[in-house]
């Protein structure tokens, strides 16, 4: 089957069925966009009344046209499109465009849409919705949705139609325009990876926003958003439902620890695309996209006719993980000698009237700081933009300097980002045609560029490959079993034995070195029932603490572990599971048994590398406890890193692992012991489901002792 959407996008002749002279109705609305595109291609409209349209004449069916049609848009009543759908594949259509909704509903059939769209792909032919919006596209002059569209160079890819319009206004409300605009709907046939892939070649498109309310297959979605990432075309992501749409069982901390939007925000991380949470937030997060040079760092000039606002501005980009640092000497004298004497020049730069004296200040203040090489963004924060609306007298004054600054960012290669308390007055409007991105608050400001630093430090690389996953659930592995799989990937542990009475104890306890740590070794979640004993001094206190354990529980496989006692030690938690839709994910945070109450965790697409891991332990809220708190000896993060990446190689490279989770990590000065492993597997070909084998053995690297 092609992947070429030219059918949809620029076809030869047009067909819309439904085609309607009321306002009010799609079939208006289609009939009109369409007509607006008779100039380049051949357009017909279908009323079953032969109805006139804007003028333009229609006939009863696809059989009384000249000629097939390319495409045929669907706005029929539901209960038609079967019997027009099989009219027009006689006919030797190549495309549909499905608005109408209720197909199945409309026959009482449940999978009609799906049996209609494979009847489609049979002959030959795509479909793009039913239940969709439509589609525009502006460089082909292609119009057909409902709604009005300003050219420009973002393109929207919405399974809602109309969150998809909305998205759209706004872009075009705030002067940046639509390239194209596809409503995908109910994906019968053409999917958001098709419409993906095929903005990767089209010139017109710079930037992209999607929204999706489900990812059935995210791997597939993360190597389209990849593909754009490597055409120089970054993507915003919306999506909705993600508290609970595939969060996986609690049966561990790292299941409980991660709701479905961290997992789509590392997932967008990963192929160096980002996810925000409104309509408003992805049009904002384009004007920086669209144009603008990116920052290369976080250090941020602020520059303002308030001292207000630029006290303001310098709290606010602080808090978004931006840097507003006091300049040199050498740069604050340069400022001062353009600012009257009482402006602040050290940054925040309060121009202290300056502007209003001479607008051509606020251009000469950009590039000095520009210049100095000091900061990566210039942010502009207040009045400027408002003086030609206010003083009509000073429109052309302030216009030569929206220019000037225009070309300062061109020359330097730097972002110069502007928050005008004006939304739309020319020089706004202006000053976004020129690569000088202008919002109307600071907090879009902030968020925005804090957003856009991420995603220049994150910028993505290759997906990474992953071995195809074994169907199932999985099963809880004893102790034992998912400690050696573990320790299998280097990932150091305390020496430990199998035991399965009073007397193994004290032969175990006899061979490893106190003090002891006890444990069931088959259940999941063994301190919540009593199934961990620590801090056994001696052979005596660890027969007596069995004796008591296995009263309670019963009789199983326990073991006797020697207990981690090294001082200044942190404990982390590392876990990682196979998420439904984007398969493996890796999570560190801060561990122990109140690991869900601190919910201090950062998470990322599984296999992560050494420093990839590394960077997820420095972004913890707690890395300051790492490197040394009040006295206390900094721990070995780069261990701690390594057993993180380990535990993601483990998800991605053995098929048969469904989520592991290792909590606590202890990490000290001298390294990283893990002193837990909680495993689910699907059993392996030949694998005996219950397991017993000999633990015995306390030697190898699940016996090495710090």
């Amino acid at each position: 089957m092609s992947h070429d959407l030219s059918t949809f996008t620029d076809p030869r002749s047009v067909a819309v069925v439904g085609a309607s002279p009321d306002p009010a109705k799609w079939g208006y609305w289609l009939a009109r966009g369409a007509l607006r595109g008779a100039h380049r291609r051949s357009v017909h409209l279908v009323n079953a009344k032969r109805a006139t349209i804007d003028g333009t004449p229609s006939v009863a069916s696809l059989r009384e046209l000249p000629e097939p049609p390319e495409l045929v848009v669907l706005c029929a009543p539901a209960a038609s499109v079967p019997a027009v759908v099989q009219e027009a594949l006689e006919l030797g259509v190549k495309g549909f465009l499905g608005i109408t909704a209720g197909i199945d509903t409309a026959h009482g059939e449940p999978g009609l849409e799906r049996r209609i769209a494979a009847r489609i792909r049979a002959a030959g032919a795509r479909i793009v919705g039913p239940n969709c919006l439509g589609i525009y596209d502006a460089a082909h002059q292609l119009e057909l949705a409902w709604g009005s569209f300003r050219p420009g160079s973002l393109a929207v890819v919405s399974q809602s139609g109309q969150l998809g319009l909305e998205i759209a206004g706004l872009a075009s409300h705030a002067g940046l325009g639509i390239s194209r605009f596809v409503s995908i709907g109910n994906q019968v046939d053409v999917t958001a990876v098709d419409v993906l892939d095929d903005l990767v070649d089209h010139e017109t498109t710079k930037a992209v926003v999607l929204y999706l309310e489900g990812f059935d297959d995210g791997r597939a979605v993360l190597a389209a958003m990849a593909r754009l990432r490597d055409a120089g075309k970054p993507v915003v992501v919306l999506t909705v439902g993600a508290s609970e749409a595939s969060r996986a069982a609690a049966r561990s901390h790292t299941g409980a620890l991660t709701a479905a939007t961290d997992v789509v925000s590392a997932a967008c991380r990963a192929v160096g695309a980002v996810l925000v949470d409104t309509p408003v937030q992805a049009v904002d997060l384009a004007h920086l996209l669209l144009g603008s040079p990116l920052p290369a760092g976080r250090r941020v000039a602020v520059v303002s006719d308030s001292g207000g606002q630029g006290a303001i501005a310098a709290d606010t980009l602080a808090r978004e993980g931006l840097q507003v640092p006091r300049l040199a000497p050498g740069t604050s004298e340069q400022l001062a000698a353009l600012l009257p004497a009482a402006a602040g020049v050290a940054n925040p730069i309060d121009l202290a009237g300056a502007g209003e004296q001479d607008l051509t200040t606020y251009a000469r203040v950009v590039e000095t700081l520009l210049e100095s090489g000091e900061i990566d963004t210039v942010v502009l924060s207040g009045y400027f933009g408002c003086y030609g609306d206010d003083t009509p007298e000073l429109v052309e004054r302030e216009l030569g300097v929206v220019k000037t600054l225009g070309d300062t960012v061109r020359v330097y290669g730097r972002p110069v980002i502007v928050h005008s308390m004006s939304h739309d007055s020319d020089a706004v409007q202006l000053m976004r045609a020129s690569a000088v991105p202008t919002l109307h608050t600071i907090d879009a400001v902030a968020r925005s560029l804090g957003v856009v630093a991420d995603l220049v430090e994150q910028s993505g690389g290759p997906l990474p490959p992953v071995a195809e996953s074994t169907a199932g659930a999985g099963r809880a592995l004893p102790y034992l079993e998912a400690r050696a799989r573990v320790a299998g990937t280097g990932v150091r542990y305390p020496a430990a034995q199998a035991v399965h009475s009073a007397a193994e104890v004290r032969r175990a306890a006899d061979r490893l070195t106190a003090p002891y740590v006890l444990k069931a070794g088959w259940l999941e979640h063994k301190t919540d029932v009593g199934g961990v004993a620590v801090n056994l001094v001696d052979a005596d206190a660890a027969v007596a603490s069995f004796t008591e354990m296995a009263a309670g529980l019963g009789d199983g496989e326990y073991v006797l572990e020697e207990m981690d006692a090294r001082a200044d030690t942190v404990e982390l938690i590392v876990g990682a599971r196979r998420d439904p839709c984007f398969g493996p994910l890796v999570l560190v945070g801060t561990g122990g048994v109140q690991a869900e109450v601190y919910g201090d965790v950062q998470l990322a697409l599984a296999p992560v590398t050494p420093d990839e891991a590394r960077r997820m332990v420095e972004s913890l809220r707690a890395h300051r406890i790492l490197t040394g708190w009040r006295g206390r000896p900094a721990v070995d993060v780069e261990d701690a890193a390594a057993v993180v990446a380990a535990v993601s190689r483990l998800l991605a490279e053995e098929p048969d692992v469904v989520e592991c989770e290792v909590n606590p990590l202890r990490v000290g000065p001298d390294g990283a012991v893990a002193v837990d492993a909680l495993m689910f597997a699907v059993p392996r070909h030949g694998d005996d489901s219950n397991n017993d084998r000999n633990h015995d053995d306390a030697s190898g690297p699940t016996g090495a002792q710090p």
